[in-house]
């Protein structure tokens, strides 16, 4: 992907949905703003002449539980370095890089509002990591989002300190020898640099960024998924037409309908319910068309649209959290003051990730019920038995295709448990609830990815059923685009073939045509 020649300054203002997508995905430059800068050193400045002769939380105490124990002077660099370590106790898979570099992303942006009282370096070697896209390894267990996402982000605090491993040009490698290889000094402890860098949002909320990203993108596929069998039946207008859909009054459903008329805009199949029912007396007494299709093909701009607005209300509260700052105690240098409380704990962010997974799960059931429209003969009465485009009986067409289909869905369904009201107890009671963002997170991206496979399916179908019945020249222009690429990727065929592989170049182009 092309790296876009404007930088982003860091600090200047709010980041936005836009401008993370530029940073994570079109791999955008980023620098600090000098006058955020600045703030970050007054707070370090300020924090550094106020703890003298006085007790503040993480500096000259223990931790959690243990901060009834004071500590000495000259331990409180060393406590700092005790804390990054004793918490890099990952486990699971690796986390996917990009998920690593949003983590970065909003981690930075979070420190560098100035409320902190971290020593400037750490963020100057924490942008110079994001864009020479250095990016630590961090695992998926860990994480209980109430103090922060504490054990994804000692491992990036590990990475700043020198230690640990880090992807490194497609690699893994020891963060020493990438930074001796790129010139890069280990940022140094000051005061709170372990607390500053582990206490906050930022795994869960640069996790949860990446989701937007693919749910937003699997919508775009879904409603285009919808309008081709649309096409396919011969549907009539009015359920995506602007008359039917106003009045009711969810922006969401509104802007799935308008969709759906763009992309269907130049179909020759579309059929106009006036045209064929209404110009004349209907004398049959059993019609051979539908008067109404079923739900699955109907009723899309009623069910994802509230997809659509789980979306965006999720992408309002993540971009508000990663704008906001999640440690604990801030370090308000204007005010002269040190606040101590819980901004570092992630309902907000949790809440949304369940929300966005059940949201997405509903997305893989319309698709699955649409791939079992095409699959039944008995229910679309145009296509043979599961698209088989071979010889009924001898060939199989796609039915072992959709066993994939109907067990990824039904995955999606039980991982569809929210983990917001799963709250365990730990740290001696200390964390006696705890929102579990990380893990909501990367569940509800588990989802994401099992859609991918779903509906890459239901593609593989509507390509075939579009051979089968030749409407090559009558489907819509955005039909014919969708038809084309894929056809370019997967071949028509007629005898049964091997398709994992066909099913895995199909996900490839959802997730990059975005």
């Amino acid at each position: 992907m092309q790296k876009s020649v404007e930088t982003l300054k860091i600090g200047t203002e709010v980041l936005n949905y836009r401008s993370c997508y530029e940073v994570l995905v079109n791999n955008r430059t980023i620098e600090l703003d000098d006058e955020a800068l600045k703030k970050v050193y007054e707070s370090f400045y300020f924090l550094k002449e106020f703890i003298k002769d006085k007790l503040i939380y993480g500096i000259n105490t223990g931790f959690g539980p243990m901060a009834q124990y004071k500590i000495s002077n000259n331990d409180q660099v060393q406590l700092q370095y005790n804390l990054i370590r004793s918490h890099c106790s990952g486990s699971g898979n690796p986390i996917p890089v990009i998920n690593v570099k949003a983590l970065m992303l909003t981690r930075l942006n979070t420190l560098m509002q100035g409320y902190s009282g971290i020593h400037p370096d750490a963020v100057i070697l924490l942008k110079e990591l994001i864009n020479r896209n250095i990016c630590p390894v961090i695992y998926e267990h860990g994480g209980l989002g109430a103090s922060g996402d504490l054990v994804q982000l000692a491992h990036l605090a590990l990475t700043l300190i020198g230690e640990g491993e880090v992807y490194y040009k497609g690699e893994i490698i020891e963060t020493e020898k990438v930074f001796k290889a790129e010139g890069l000094k280990p940022l140094q402890v000051h005061i709170r640099e372990g607390l500053a860098l582990m206490n906050g949002t930022s795994a869960m909320c640069g996790i949860g960024l990446i989701n937007l990203i693919h749910a937003k993108n699997l919508v775009k596929h879904a409603i285009a998924a919808s309008s081709m069998i649309v096409e396919m039946v011969e549907s009539y207008d009015d359920h995506f037409s602007d008359e039917l859909n106003r009045v009711k009054h969810h922006a969401g459903q509104n802007q799935v309908a308008q969709h759906m008329q763009a992309f269907l805009a130049n179909s020759k199949l579309i059929k106009k319910r006036e045209k064929h029912l209404y110009n004349k007396p209907i004398r049959k007494n059993i019609l051979k068309d539908k008067v109404q299709e079923y739900y699955s093909i109907r009723c899309v701009p009623q069910i994802v649209g509230p997809i659509i607005d789980t979306i965006n209300y999720a992408e309002q509260v993540i971009i508000n959290e990663i704008n906001s700052v999640s440690d604990n105690p801030i370090i308000d240098y204007k005010n002269k003051n040190v606040f101590h409380g819980g901004n570092f704990h992630g309902d907000y962010a949790a809440l949304e990730m369940d929300k966005l997974k059940i949201a997405i799960t509903k997305l893989s059931m319309l698709c699955e019920r649409q791939l079992n429209f095409l699959m039944n003969d008995k229910l679309n009465r145009k296509l043979p038995p599961f698209v088989n485009l071979g010889v009924l009986g001898l060939n199989l067409g796609i039915q072992g295709v959709q066993f994939t289909a109907t067990s990824t869905t039904a995955e999606n369904q039980t991982l569809s448990y929210p983990m917001y009201v799963h709250s365990i107890p730990s740290n001696n009671d200390n964390q006696d609830i705890v929102s579990m963002g990380t893990n909501a997170a990367l569940i509800a991206q588990k989802v994401i990815f099992n859609t991918y496979e779903v509906i890459a399916i239901e593609f593989l179908a509507i390509i075939q059923a579009i051979d089968y019945l030749q409407i090559q020249d009558k489907i819509s222009n955005k039909g014919l685009n969708y038809y084309s690429d894929l056809r370019n990727l997967v071949k028509v065929f007629d005898k049964d073939s091997i398709k994992y592989k066909e099913q895995k170049k199909i996900v490839s182009y959802l997730k990059n045509n975005n």
